[in-house]
C-alpha cells in the first residue's frame, strides 16, 4: 500500500469512528428527550388520543369494562359500551388500559371548556336528563337509580327498580355516593 494510502485509510477510519460516535450521541440525546416528554404524559392524554379506539378497562371490584372511548374530561372518560350502553368512568377507578396506541395527545391541548368539564359536570349533566341508571360501585355491587343530585364529593340516587323511570311511589329509597365508591355510571343511549 502506498504512503498516500495508508493516510487516507486513517482518515477514514477516524470520520467513521466520529461519525458512529456523533450517531450514538445523537441517539442518545432522542432517547433522553423522549424520557423526558413521555414524564409529562398523563393518563387523560393517552386516553385523549385514544377517541374512537376500542379498550378493555380493568376497573376497582376485578371488573372489566369493554367499549369505544368517546369524550375524555379531565378526570372521566366515556365508554360506548355493546348493547347501546355507555359508561362514564372515572379516572380514578381505572386501573388498567388494554387498547391504546402508542400516540398521546400533547399535554395541556385539551381547550379551556373541555379541561373544566369534570365528573361532576358528566354526572350533573345526567341528572338533569333525568335518565335511570345503573352504578357499579367499587365493592363489586350495583344499583339501579336515578340521579338527584351531585355534589362536590358525592352523588345522590333514588333507588328505584331497573331501567324504570323515578317515580315517587317506585323510590325504594335515596342513596348518598362518595365519587371514591363509583366505578361506572351506565345508561342505555
Amino acid at each position: 500500500m502506498a504512503v498516500g494510502g495508508r493516510w487516507a485509510a486513517l482518515f477514514a477510519d477516524l470520520e467513521a469512528q466520529a461519525a458512529a460516535a456523533e450517531h450514538a450521541e445523537r441517539a442518545a440525546e432522542v432517547d433522553e428527550r423522549t424520557r423526558g416528554e413521555l414524564a409529562g404524559l398523563g393518563t387523560v392524554d393517552r386516553l385523549r388520543a385514544a377517541d374512537g379506539a376500542a379498550v378493555r378497562l380493568r376497573v376497582i371490584g376485578a371488573r372489566t369494562l369493554t367499549g369505544v372511548v368517546g369524550r375524555v374530561g379531565p378526570d372521566w372518560l366515556l365508554l360506548a359500551e355493546d348493547a347501546g350502553r355507555e359508561a362514564v368512568v372515572p379516572l380514578a377507578a381505572v386501573l388498567g388500559v388494554r387498547g391504546l396506541s402508542r400516540f398521546s395527545a400533547v399535554p395541556g391541548t385539551a381547550g379551556a371548556v373541555s379541561s373544566r368539564l369534570g365528573l361532576r359536570s358528566a354526572l350533573r349533566g345526567i341528572a338533569r336528563d333525568r335518565s335511570p341508571v345503573r352504578l357499579e360501585l367499587a365493592d363489586g355491587s350495583g344499583l339501579d337509580a336515578t340521579l338527584d343530585r351531585v355534589g362536590a364529593d358525592f352523588v345522590e340516587v333514588a333507588v328505584h327498580a331497573p331501567g324504570e323511570a323515578r317515580r315517587r311511589h317506585d323510590v325504594a329509597e335515596v342513596e348518598l355516593v362518595p365519587f371514591a365508591g363509583l366505578v361506572a355510571v351506565r345508561r342505555r343511549i
